[in-house]
């Protein structure tokens, strides 16, 4: 099969991929609503709205009922809200589901005791977790829980406090297919798997920081992958090259990041050389600030590429560049276009967080936010916590009927607009401003804002 999208329908392109991707895919005879809402449809962004309405509310009454009764802690937070599955019957009953603020996930103790606390978040029966430290570290505890098949991962705010959410393996399958099928489904003239990926993030196969485990999908699609940032980044030190922790070890680990940084940058330029005169598809995806720190170095050596349609690049969030300066998406398309000579079109931006499986993802055509509103139902809330009508400004918050090891009913601390369709697009369902920033009194955030304070410490370049 050629890899170029308009030589097949997309049905074969899509029957294709899920054929590469099939060991994310449960069994049909197990397939719950959950999973005919995710697996079933070809493209999560074309939906039809009254069918994706019916497969939303299966979905979300099949999870929420799954975590009343499966989870004592949010059981009992329901029952203090006065909410049952009983109360969820039609499409409008779903905004009663009662919402964990994202800061909850943040609100961990320390050593045996955070194992508690992850054990108490996780949906279902635990297996079995082996801590053999009398004292461990989160590290440690992390560890323990993904050597009993989980897969804890973590990202953090600028506090340098992290955020944990604990997923069982359906769980995690589900994020990795919703976010391989978003992808494709706004890329593809291309076929990636006819291509040379550089994925600007931490090694997925050997670490939990979900800035780079999110991409293991990556892997399992692209021809050819190279990964930017090798080896284990531990919680440990990801604080002290974030934060003025750690003392006189704290300063050698943020020094020893910005080298780090600046040999990222010359592999990824000598990568660009290599592939140059490629006829197959040359694609980047990852931290913004990895690239942007690229780009500004070919530009400082007077070097430029005409990639065309020949490359693309998906970012992961994270929009602000430096602490105090924070750089639009659209300057930044503009500046992937004069430096690699990818087309706008073929540069896009994924929005999501370590609390959802939900990826909201970028058209090529208007570069809004689109939400795969089959199985997952933003909302944007007013000060008092109340829906807003579309086109009003407000928190964001969803429901996220993929979660299945956890409650993913979350109010996040982000600012956002949501509009009932795309102005741009033909596509059906609700999008979100391309801009999205934090609310008043919120932490900075970002899907790749640890990447961009493990590695900004210093010049680049």
């Amino acid at each position: 099969m050629d890899y170029k999208a308009h030589q097949v329908s997309y049905e074969e392109y899509i029957r294709f991929f899920n054929q590469r991707v099939k060991n994310y895919i449960p069994p049909r005879e197990e397939w719950t609503p959950v999973d005919h809402a995710l697996f079933a449809p070809p493209d999560l962004y074309r939906v039809p709205l009254d069918e994706a309405e019916q497969l939303q509310l299966a979905a979300l009454q099949h999870t929420f009922a799954h975590h009343y009764r499966n989870n004592e802690y949010y059981r009992k937070f329901c029952e203090d809200n006065r909410v049952s599955p009983d109360d969820i019957r039609t499409p409008e009953d779903l905004t009663r589901i009662p919402l964990i603020p994202d800061t909850f996930f943040k609100s961990y103790p320390g050593g045996r005791d955070f194992a508690t606390w992850l054990g108490n978040l996780y949906t279902g029966e635990l297996p079995d977790i082996v801590i053999r430290q009398k004292h461990p570290t989160l590290d440690q505890v992390v560890g323990a829980f993904n050597d009993a098949g989980l897969v804890v991962t973590y990202s953090s705010g600028t506090g340098g406090h992290h955020t944990f959410i604990p997923r069982d393996r359906r769980t995690f399958c589900n994020a990795e297919y919703a976010l391989a099928k978003a992808i494709l489904a706004m890329s593809s003239d291309h076929w990636i798997f006819e291509s040379e990926s550089y994925l600007l993030m931490p090694d997925p196969r050997v670490n939990s920081i979900y800035a780079g485990k999110a991409s293991e999908v990556m892997l399992d699609l692209v021809g050819k992958a190279l990964v930017a940032i090798e080896g284990t980044v531990s919680i440990t030190l990801l604080a002290m090259a974030m934060g003025g922790k750690g003392g006189i070890k704290g300063r050698i680990v943020r020094h020893a990041a910005a080298r780090r940084s600046r040999g990222i940058v010359d592999r990824v330029i000598d990568w660009l050389v290599s592939r140059e005169e490629a006829q197959d598809f040359t694609y980047l995806s990852g931290s913004p600030y990895l690239l942007h720190a690229v780009l500004q170095e070919l530009t400082r050596r007077k070097m430029s590429f005409h990639f065309g349609e020949r490359g693309g690049v998906v970012t992961g969030g994270g929009w602000k560049i430096h602490e105090d300066k924070r750089l639009p998406a659209s300057e930044f398309r503009a500046e992937v276009y004069e430096v690699l000579g990818i087309p706008e079109s073929y540069c896009i931006d994924v929005y999501s967080m370590v609390e959802g499986n939900g990826w909201m993802i970028q058209c090529p055509e208007g570069h809004y936010l689109h939400a795969p509103y089959s199985f997952y139902k933003p909302m944007v809330l007013d000060e008092a916590l109340k829906p807003v009508e579309y086109g009003e400004w407000g928190r964001f918050a969803f429901l996220d009927a993929s979660a299945l090891s956890y409650p993913g009913f979350i109010i996040t601390g982000d600012r956002v607009r949501m509009l009932q369709r795309c102005p741009v697009c033909d596509r059906p369902g609700p999008v979100l401003d391309p801009e999205v920033t934090r609310a008043a009194g919120q932490e900075d955030r970002g899907c790749t804002g640890e990447v961009r304070r493990l590695f900004s410490v210093g010049e680049v370049g």
